[in-house]
């Protein structure tokens, strides 16, 4: 990956949606060099996928997205700790993090009631000793 590869790679990062022919301008590549480039980013595994970002605000539909700082039992490897916790519904993103806790788990649950009943879930299957829950008001947008 080399300087180019890099600076595509921001761009996508702000938008995804981009044509290649804007791409290649960003970048003073054609658009069938840019293409070429982004293809080959994303058969060596560079680029795993697009997706895109929902504000929690503007979809009730979807509940609440919590953010949740799990620490986990002396006995419970990561493995294993990863193993549960992605099999449980609702899980979105799982991050081995520093400092004070182990993981961030991000989430989505229908309500408070939910909320519960996954800690609850973390707690019994996914080994967590300690935790620490957050609850997302509003996201702005990426840039």
């Amino acid at each position: 990956m080399d300087r180019l590869d890099r600076e595509i790679l921001g761009i996508l990062q702000e938008d995804a949606r981009i044509s290649y022919r804007d791409l290649g301008v960003r970048v003073g590549l054609s658009a069938n060099a840019a293409a070429d480039r982004v293809r080959r980013l994303r058969r060596d595994g560079v680029i795993r996928g697009f997706t895109v970002i929902i504000d929690p605000a503007a979809d009730t539909r979807t509940g609440l997205v919590v953010f949740i700082d799990v620490t986990l039992r002396i006995d419970t490897t990561n493995e294993v700790f990863e193993r549960a916790v992605l099999a449980l519904p609702g899980i979105t993103e799982v991050v081995h993090v520093t400092g004070g806790h182990d993981y961030l788990v991000r989430a989505t649950v229908a309500d408070t009631a939910a909320l519960d009943g996954l800690l609850r879930r973390l707690k019994r299957e996914a080994g967590v000793a300690h935790s620490n829950t957050r609850v997302a008001l509003r996201a702005a947008p990426a840039r």
